[in-house]
């Protein structure tokens, strides 16, 4: 056998044993899938990806969680919604819900009369007129009045003439013309007549002070606004009769009537939760008494609203007091407490909005809920349409979730 009869074998075996040499030494190339996991892995320059190294992620967890359980509301949409913000109470036990009505206060009212009997001439005010004090009411002619005017002018002039002749007599005694005996009955018959002044003019004050024709201005003692004016033009009004009623608002209070019972629970100094239809307050307990009026002996009960404005006079209110409460124990109305995230929480406020605050709620009493846990007792707290809060926090967080 020849060897130029083999070469060919030969050289195809020798070819096939290099490529197998290489193919052992060479790396096997990157596939595209290895590769773009790498490029998701590195920005090129060692680094990794946002989001790989949990630096953003938890930045971006961490600014979505800023602003958990809190619902951003403006003025305007807390007025529109009906939301109605109180402040947390204090004390556990019973609740008695009460109804009132707003009254004057006993030192801003008045029912002016008129002093004497006489006509009325006019009438100066109207229902609702505000008027200040000693501003005139009512002008009535009496000649009664009159006569009251002329005993002061007459015993006035007596005291006068009285007067003269003790001076007269002071100055003969000193020239030795009238004896002593005389300048003293002259000087009580000069004292005698200035009382008598004294008298009738005090007598013409008490009675309106009335002119020489006997018009009376009858005024008002206090500062307010008329309630109700009892007279008209060209009638009698006899002496006592009322004309018409003032009271000042700004001194209004707010007055209950309750069971005799709660006269001997209810002490000064407790705080009402008062219902209005322009919103809720709290009011601090004046004054408890019972009142023997009324059968039964139903216990009144007086209070002041706290930092708030009182609707007008005769307007109906109601409110809750509780009795036989726990002191430091909070408590809030049974509206307020809502079911967040399967937790017991209250919406209290905060700039711009309101936050979810989760509580540990206690016992009920009437309309309110003892809060055992979660709140400090200074905080505001969304009493009416709190649900409405939790719609719009349920609402964001499905959002928040797609």
């Amino acid at each position: 056998m020849t060897l130029s009869r083999y070469s060919p074998l030969i050289s195809g075996l020798l070819l096939s044993a290099l490529l197998a040499g290489c193919a052992g030494n060479a790396q096997p190339p990157a596939t595209n899938a290895a590769a773009t996991e790498k490029n998701a892995d590195d920005d090129g320059h060692g680094h990794a990806a946002d989001g790989k190294d949990g630096t953003s992620a938890q930045a971006s967890t961490e600014e979505a969680n800023g602003d958990e359980g809190q619902v951003l509301l403006t003025d305007e949409q807390i007025k529109a919604s009906g939301i109605q913000v109180v402040a947390v109470g204090r004390g556990g036990g019973s609740s008695t819900r009460l109804a009132g009505r707003v009254e004057p206060s006993i030192g801003a009212r008045a029912s002016v009369a008129s002093t004497v009997t006489g006509r009325v001439e006019r009438v100066l005010v109207a229902p609702g007129t505000a008027v200040k004090q000693n501003q005139a009411l009512v002008v009535v002619i009496s000649g009664e009045a009159a006569v009251f005017r002329a005993n002061a002018v007459a015993a006035a002039a007596e005291a006068e003439a009285a007067r003269l002749a003790h001076g007269r007599d002071k100055a003969l005694v000193e020239q030795g013309v009238v004896a002593r005996q005389e300048l003293e009955s002259s000087r009580a018959r000069s004292l005698a007549a200035q009382a008598q002044a004294a008298a009738a003019q005090a007598q013409a004050a008490a009675n309106g002070s009335p002119d020489s024709s006997g018009r009376v201005r009858i005024t008002s003692p206090v500062a307010g606004i008329v309630g109700n004016v009892q007279v008209t033009p060209g009638g009698v009004v006899a002496a006592g009769s009322p004309v018409a009623d003032v009271s000042d608002p700004t001194l209004n209070e707010l007055v209950f009537t309750a069971p005799p019972v709660l006269a001997a629970q209810v002490t000064p100094g407790m705080t009402l939760e008062v219902s209005t239809p322009t919103g809720n307050f709290a009011a601090t307990v004046t004054g408890v008494a019972a009142d023997v009026r009324q059968l039964g002996g139903a216990a009144v009960i007086r209070a002041t609203p706290v930092d708030a404005a009182l609707p007008p006079a005769g307007s109906p209110v109601s409110a809750v007091v509780v009795t036989g409460n726990q002191s430091g124990v909070m408590s809030v109305p049974a509206d307020a407490l809502q079911n967040v995230d399967g937790r017991s929480a209250v919406f209290i406020s905060v700039d711009g909005g309101f936050k979810a605050q989760p509580v540990l709620a206690g016992r009920r009493a009437g309309d309110r809920i003892e809060i055992l846990g979660g709140l400090s007792g200074d905080e505001r707290i969304v009493a009416a349409n709190a649900f409405l809060l939790k719609a719009e926090l349920a609402k964001g967080e499905a959002e928040h979730g797609h």
